[in-house]
């Protein structure tokens, strides 16, 4: 079979690519989401609404702008939406301590940096979370960018906070490692292909219909098949004109 020839111009325009890797932080690279679940628990209670935590827990990894109302109902967040917010961080503040990172999760980010992709953590959660998870893991000795929930027009599920976080990134191609449906469903808007982790409660096969690519149980099992992750390149939306 005939083989076409590569143009010298491309070869040396493929090997200037960088694919970058996203990962997702709570439930991801730190167990937290058992924590998230409680102190959302705890806040609604504070406004007489009772949810029953493990519905709290299906959510998690949603930003709080839409928590609320997905677990609670419309009314609730018409009603209390921003001091429940206030009162999940209130809660979920004196738990910092108690946090840590998963097995392998620093390994994982050095791998990364070491296979030459570039490096960035994209979270739907507070700005000082992320922060605090950010020195824990020693990312800015490693890692290209960061953004938190705060630096995005909306949260996970919506692909927004992808987007925000790939930003002036258009020299390759990019996969997401996240732990939760939210995460497969915001890549898959984008063509960016996930790869789930089991650590953060969310079943095989649920992640799976979600549109994981690849489902793997932790960190340490990812980092076995971290040099073949399933790549694709993003698809932005097009601006939309208004005139």
């Amino acid at each position: 079979m005939r083989r076409t020839a590569i143009p010298a111009a491309a070869i040396g325009y493929l090997a200037q690519m960088t694919d970058t890797i996203l990962f997702d932080i709570d439930g991801t690279l730190v167990d937290t989401n058992y924590h998230h679940a409680v102190a959302w628990f705890r806040a609604f209670r504070r406004y007489d609404v009772t949810v029953p935590v493990w519905r709290i827990h299906r959510a998690i990894g949603m930003g709080g702008d839409r928590l609320v109302s997905a677990v609670a109902g419309e009314h609730v967040e018409a009603q209390y939406g921003d001091q429940v917010r206030t009162a999940w961080k209130e809660e979920f503040d004196p738990m910092l301590g108690e946090v840590e990172p998963f097995d392998g999760a620093r390994d994982v980010l050095v791998a990364v940096k070491d296979l030459g992709h570039r490096l960035v953590l994209a979270s739907s959660g507070a700005r000082e979370h992320v922060e605090h998870y950010v020195e824990m893991l020693g990312f800015e000795k490693i890692g290209d960018r960061w953004i938190s929930g705060d630096d995005a027009p909306a949260t996970k599920p919506d692909p927004q906070l992808l987007l925000v976080a790939l930003d002036g990134f258009d020299d390759g191609r990019a996969v997401m490692i996240g732990d939760s449906v939210w995460d497969c469903e915001a890549a898959k808007r984008i063509n960016v292909p996930c790869v789930a982790l089991r650590a953060g409660g969310f079943g095989a096969d649920e992640l799976k219909s979600a549109g994981a690519a690849r489902v793997y149980d932790s960190l340490t099992e990812l980092l076995v098949f971290l040099d073949d992750l399933p790549l694709g390149e993003v698809i932005r939306p097009k601006p939309v004109d208004h005139r």
